[in-house]
């Protein structure tokens, strides 16, 4: 079992104090399309993922370190057991699916500065990254019936392995590549 993830509350309470104004769910979307697009595992990832060489490396142990070392096990975990940092169950749809979207627009911008404009993907992650900007452009739902809560269970898988693969295209691929030369 990969690590576990720290909460959105300690996510929140410490990205405040370290001065960033975004959502605890997009901000673990960077760090997560940050180190899917090859992006170095570092305690400066969050001036990286920000894009703002001013903001402080993460504080040795703290809720936002903790939080790159679990994404950073779960990528590596060979049971593919990667877990996006989202409301629980019992907040609300609007709530959960508006996080999910925000989780989505942050892996995308994290992506981007780490891969590049030319990412080695495989046809199957061109779709997938379509796809993940598609979501990142949705708007949450206000309310809704089972099919609702059921469809948003299906894009959180979705969007889970869609994300691994596309590490695997631009991480795990080029280090497999390199071994056999």
């Amino acid at each position: 079992m990969a690590e576990r993830l720290p909460s959105l509350q300690e996510i929140a309470l410490e990205s405040q104090s370290a001065g960033l104004a975004t959502d605890p769910s997009e901000l673990h979307g960077g760090l997560c399309g940050w180190l899917a697009g090859g992006g170095r595992n570092a305690p400066d990832w969050i001036a990286a993922v920000m894009a703002d060489e001013s903001l402080a490396p993460e504080t040795p142990g703290g809720a936002l370190s903790r939080m790159r070392a679990a994404t950073a096990a779960q990528f590596a975990d060979r049971d593919f057991d990667l877990q996006l940092l989202l409301p629980d169950d019992d907040a609300s749809l609007a709530q959960r699916s508006g996080a999910l979207f925000a989780w989505c627009r942050g892996f995308l911008g994290g992506f981007g500065l780490a891969a590049g404009r030319a990412p080695p993907l495989s046809d199957e992650g061109r779709e997938s990254l379509g796809d993940l900007a598609r979501f990142a452009a949705a708007t949450a739902q206000d309310d809704g019936d089972q099919e609702d809560e059921e469809a948003l269970a299906e894009i959180e898988e979705f969007v889970r392995v869609a994300v691994l693969l596309l590490h695997g295209d631009c991480v795990l691929g080029p280090r497999h590549r390199q071994q056999f030369n």
